[in-house]
């Protein structure tokens, strides 16, 4: 008998150790080790990257057929280390710049506008959702010309082009956000007497704001795309850096091409987390997104 009761004392009486095991490591540990993951895991797959590029450029293809893909030393030593050739894609890069955040801001405005419209009536959305949709599933390359023709081969062509690639996934997002609110927060609003207006800017809105920050970050991306077509197409004026890629190509300046590449690359990803910090920072802690490190 009083085996068993030493037995069941023993078991009661857990150690430091054990305890920490079934709590867990502390939260401090835990976000730090979050942090970790979140800053190793893109480090690691650059690595890959980088390791597959070296592969291909020294056991794939022999010396003679090497400019296909340089290494990046090759890249980093003739591009972007020496001014004369990074001063050019730096200033191209500028000019896209400009038409991807002037066309991003164009499409933003009227994409929520039409889908606060298109919220309203649901003959206004019937009218004009299937004109979006088209706008998605033209290809934009096959209008281009058109485009060209109609508004000139400059800067508002160019602007034109992101405004089309970019504007569809601002009015699906709106309008989905805008048609997801509570069925409970509706009557609520419903029992106070409030009227359309109030209704739109008190209730709806707020609570479309992470669909539509969604919307602003694929739009972003896509816009940077759009600028970048647009260069390529619409060459008259100063070049943005999709007149230098074509550059680069016809002339085979691979270093150079791979260069304007990954600065290109590089500008969609900051706009893409510089919209992704506004969001957090919009939305606040309310939203469900908010948890996610």
């Amino acid at each position: 008998m009083s085996a068993d009761i030493t037995t069941i004392t023993r078991a009661e009486e857990a150690t430091p150790a054990e305890d920490f095991a079934k709590a867990g490591p502390p939260p401090g540990m835990r976000r730090r080790r979050v942090r970790a993951a979140t800053l190793l895991t893109p480090l690691g797959s650059l690595g890959a990257a980088i390791g597959a590029w070296y592969a291909v450029s020294y056991l794939l293809l022999s010396p003679a057929r090497r400019f296909l893909v340089p290494p990046p030393q090759q890249v980093l030593t003739v591009s972007f280390l020496d001014r004369t050739h990074l001063e050019p894609m730096l200033q191209a890069l500028w000019l896209t710049a400009q038409v991807a955040l002037v066309g991003l801001l164009i499409a933003s405005v009227l994409g929520v506008t039409v889908a606060v419209l298109m919220s309203r009536a649901r003959w206004l959305e019937r009218s004009l959702y299937p004109y979006a949709v088209i706008l998605q599933t033209v290809p934009i390359l096959a209008i281009v010309p058109l485009i060209g023709l109609w508004f000139g081969f400059g800067f508002t062509s160019r602007v034109i082009v992101c405004v089309l690639i970019a504007l569809f996934p601002m009015i699906a997002n709106t309008l989905f956000g805008i048609q997801s609110v509570d069925r409970a927060h509706h009557d609520l609003f419903t029992l106070q007497r409030a009227n359309r207006w109030d209704r739109l800017r008190k209730l709806e809105l707020p609570a479309a704001l992470p669909s539509v920050f969604t919307g602003l970050r694929t739009s972003s991306g896509l816009s940077v795309i759009g600028a970048i077509v647009g260069d390529m197409f619409f060459k008259q004026g100063e070049p943005g850096i999709g007149t230098l890629l074509d550059v680069y190509r016809s002339r085979l300046q691979s270093e150079d091409l791979f260069a304007a590449i990954i600065l290109a690359s590089f500008f969609g990803v900051a706009v893409f987390a510089l919209f992704t910090l506004v969001a957090r920072l919009a939305v606040g802690s309310w939203h469900a997104s908010a948890d996610r490190p």
